[in-house]
């Protein structure tokens, strides 16, 4: 039987309140395991590697899956990341590759010697569709695609809609392309942007377009990897709302929604979407 798995962003649970200190990882650990996620995202570069190390007894102790968002910026330092996933028994990583040449053409080779690298590892490695990364701009990611057949992603959908200013409706071309991206895509984050900020508060009635938006494309990716994929396949999603500054802040610094109640949320649309999707 197919299944879904939801995990949190590490990342997501930092606060970044003013004058107050961030809690330890392992309070972020209990919570959300208390909350019934099923793992927890780490967000390393290759200075960070021992950090995500020391957490490996937390993932024991609270019983989550470890997935993780490699950071490398060079084709090399995907390496020693994929060697720290390992350590850590990773289900999945996302690469938000730092090599980001001007030509789809120049970041077909970098992409090929990272699923190259990926070989020697049991858990999937799929590009993330980021700003600031390999696969920075949705019109870019549709001509890789076109170069690399056997490219998979992880999609993050959010990073196309500000990149590309969409308007709503979305119009026949882009909506195209962004077909063509969940088409390819075996893994999907849970955030909401609009065509002019990356993170925007889901419970707002003037973010209401935007939101009925995401979980449709949510919905359409679901179901496209539901008759796609195996029958005992596992879809993983990740709820990742951001801290400041992607969440938007008050003039104190102050966060204007509840991030971890929204982030619950999303992870309930995901978990109807995927029902819905598998009827």
């Amino acid at each position: 039987m197919q299944r879904l798995r939801v995990y949190q962003s590490l990342w997501g649970m930092e606060q970044r309140i003013p004058g107050r200190e961030e809690p330890p990882p392992e309070l972020h650990f209990a919570r959300i395991a208390a909350a019934g996620y099923h793992g927890v995202c780490l967000d390393p570069a290759v200075h960070e590697i021992a950090a995500s190390l020391a957490l490996a007894p937390l993932f024991e102790r609270y019983g989550l899956e470890c997935m993780v968002n490699a950071f490398p910026h060079t084709v090399e330092e995907l390496r020693p990341l994929l060697a720290m996933a390992r350590e850590l028994k990773a289900t999945q990583v996302n690469v938000i590759g730092g090599v980001m040449p001007l030509r789809a053409a120049d970041a077909v080779p970098v992409i090929r010697a990272w699923l190259e690298m990926a070989r020697a590892h049991d858990f999937p490695v799929l590009l993330e569709t980021h700003r600031n990364g390999t696969l920075n701009d949705l019109y870019f990611t549709i001509e890789v695609l076109g170069h690399m057949p056997e490219l998979r992603l992880c999609a993050d959908l959010s990073h196309f809609v500000v990149d590309r200013e969409f308007h709503l409706p979305i119009p026949a071309q882009q909506a195209g392309y962004i077909n063509a991206v969940l088409e390819r895509s075996d893994s999907f984050q849970g955030r909401v942007s609009s065509n002019e900020q990356v993170q925007i508060a889901i419970d707002f009635p003037q973010h209401r377009p935007w939101t009925e938006q995401f979980r449709q494309w949510w919905g359409q990716g679901m179901r496209a990897w539901r008759q796609r994929s195996a029958a005992d396949a596992t879809l993983r999603f990740l709820v990742e709302l951001g801290p400041p500054p992607y969440a938007i802040t008050d003039a104190h610094g102050h966060e204007l929604s509840d991030r971890w109640a929204e982030g619950l949320t999303i992870r309930r649309w995901a978990e109807e979407i995927w029902e819905a999707a598998g009827a």
